[in-house]
């Protein structure tokens, strides 16, 4: 039986360990909404902080906001 391996962030290119996607992808935001969705006021201040540590990593590419905030507003 295959075993699950979490799509976690590999930093600093802040790329999927599994997948190699730009962190979150797919799997890591279904992921995150499963974890935090009872909360997702939550789940925007964790990804904030994330955020702001690849902002550090990953200076002078854009879309970081779309990449790691947008997709997780409520809608």
């Amino acid at each position: 039986m295959p075993r699950y391996h979490p799509h976690v962030a590999a930093r600093p290119s802040w790329r999927c360990r599994v997948c190699g996607a730009g962190w979150p992808c797919s799997p890591a935001r279904l992921a995150l909404l499963a974890e935090y969705r009872e909360n997702r006021t939550g789940l925007l201040i964790y990804l904030a902080a994330l955020l702001h540590e690849a902002a550090g990593d990953l200076a002078g590419q854009e879309r970081l906001t779309e990449r790691f905030l947008t997709w997780a507003r409520a809608r």
